[in-house]
């Protein structure tokens, strides 16, 4: 550990000779060996659980805060103490923490949704499932539509032959693609939000993309699953036999209302500042993230715990993302920075495939960088990142740069069903749809069923609606 750390700190110290004398953590000062953790914790990510799966599930976490200390360290010795202290602070306390306190608060109140009876898995009734789950995810969040709806689609499957392509759709569609109409879908439409675009902005002009869309994806869907279901018949006897639908548990759809609540008042009241190890975090957002926690008590001491047995609820999921995104915000710190210092940081190069020759922006580039960075980073301060770089102005970006900000908007939530790692649901249904016995793709097989269905439709949605 300590020759892995000693050897970044030198190939930094040579790569920035310049970053000693430092007094911020300023992007412009930062060499490619700075993004070199957050490709390490990206690759543990990918093949540990195909190389190493014991040693993963025992040690993800101390693997997590490696990668962090690959660049806290360093950032430390090169820039110093006080520097990684208001880094980390920065991260952890406008970042991270309410990000893991909302699919807390998601995952929990989900959990205690009971939808009892079984459905039995045929192409039809697995269309309409997937279709149901997209419509919910722009209105609860795309955690909370993927908590509520994974359990129901992996019982209905469970005596099919062929189920993980059906999980893997589900994550296209529920944990991404449908959560881009409203900003309480996705993050990045929150932060966009906050930002001062209108809350009815992204239904008004990513609806016909988001249609479009969902609607080729979920046509794939029924074709592929048509075909296999023919091909297997019927034959697993089916665990859990087709029973009528019934929901329990009402009282968790009060407190997601409730969440929603919590984030709206978070954005429109101003209850003043206070400064916490130099990074100042409004009262608004501290009393949004104590209501998450208040709405986690609430809904484990008002639901049945038969619900959450019934629904096989178990705290590994969150646990997992919890460790694995704690080293994922760390390790992506100098990755933002150099990003943010735009055609003056190492990623020169990217920052100018978004301008047209005449200076204009190139909406299709803002779509495909947007989106094949929220593919590996977290979409949310990617999409931050291409905002400021469009103007950043809200005014403008809805007005005269409406199809820049479509193009941006699009690209951080679309894409971000590429990897497990393009946003925190995606990995939660792969864990939750693991522990119910689906043999899930690698981290690799994944990319090549997104290669081969996401990406084309990607690639349709660019010439139909961001050429210009």
């Amino acid at each position: 550990m300590f020759r892995a750390l000693g050897l970044l700190l030198a190939t930094s110290l040579s790569l920035l000779p310049e970053a000693a004398a430092a007094a911020e953590f300023d992007g412009r000062t930062l060499g490619f060996a700075w993004a070199l953790p957050f490709v390490g914790i990206l690759l543990c990510i990918a093949l540990f659980p195909l190389l190493a799966s014991h040693a993963w599930e025992h040690h993800q976490g101390k693997i997590a805060a490696l990668w962090g200390l690959l660049v806290l360290v360093p950032m430390a010795a090169i820039f110093g103490p006080m520097t990684a202290v208001h880094a980390l602070a920065h991260t952890a306390f406008l970042e991270y923490i309410p990000f893991i306190l909302l699919l807390l608060a998601l995952f929990t109140v989900a959990g205690g949704i009971l939808i009892r009876g079984n459905i039995h898995g045929a192409p039809v009734a697995n269309t309409v499932l997937l279709a149901i789950g997209t419509v919910l995810a722009s209105f609860i969040g795309t955690t909370g539509a993927s908590m509520v709806m994974i359990r129901p689609v992996l019982r209905a499957n469970d005596d099919r032959v062929h189920n993980a392509h059906v999980v893997v759709f589900f994550i296209f569609l529920v944990s991404n693609i449908g959560g881009s109409l409203t900003p309480l879908g996705d993050p990045p439409l929150f932060l966009g939000f906050l930002r001062g675009v209108d809350f009815f902005w992204t239904t008004t002009h990513l609806l016909p993309e988001t249609l479009f869309a969902s609607a080729v994806v979920l046509a794939v869907f029924f074709v592929l699953d048509t075909y296999l279901y023919k091909k297997e018949g019927r034959i697993k006897p089916d665990p859990t036999p087709d029973k009528p639908v019934r929901v329990t548990g009402g009282i968790n759809f009060f407190l997601i209302l409730t969440i929603i609540g919590a984030i709206l008042f978070s954005a429109t009241v101003d209850l003043g500042r206070f400064t916490v190890l130099g990074t100042e975090i409004e009262v608004a957002n501290a009393v949004r993230d104590l209501i998450m926690i208040v709405v986690t008590i609430m809904s484990l001491a008002l639901t049945p715990k038969a619900n959450r047995e019934e629904n096989g609820f178990s705290w590994g999921p969150i646990k997992e993302v919890a460790k694995l995104f704690a080293g994922i915000f760390i390790a992506i710190i100098p990755v933002l920075a150099m990003l943010k210092a735009g055609s003056e940081g190492a990623f020169a190069p990217l920052v100018a495939l978004v301008s047209n020759p005449d200076g204009t922006p190139n909406n299709a580039a803002y779509f495909w960088l947007t989106g094949g960075l929220s593919s590996f980073l977290d979409n949310a301060p990617t999409y931050l990142v291409f905002f400021e770089l469009a103007g950043g102005n809200p005014q403008t970006l809805m007005t005269q740069g409406a199809l820049t900000l479509a193009a941006i908007s699009a690209g951080a939530v679309f894409m971000g069903a590429n990897s497990y790692i393009g946003n925190a649901p995606n990995f939660m249904v792969y864990a939750i749809a693991r522990e119910g016995g689906v043999k899930m793709p690698s981290f690799f097989g994944y990319l090549v069923w997104s290669g081969a269905i996401l990406i084309p439709t990607f690639l349709l949605v660019t010439l139909l609606f961001f050429r210009g």
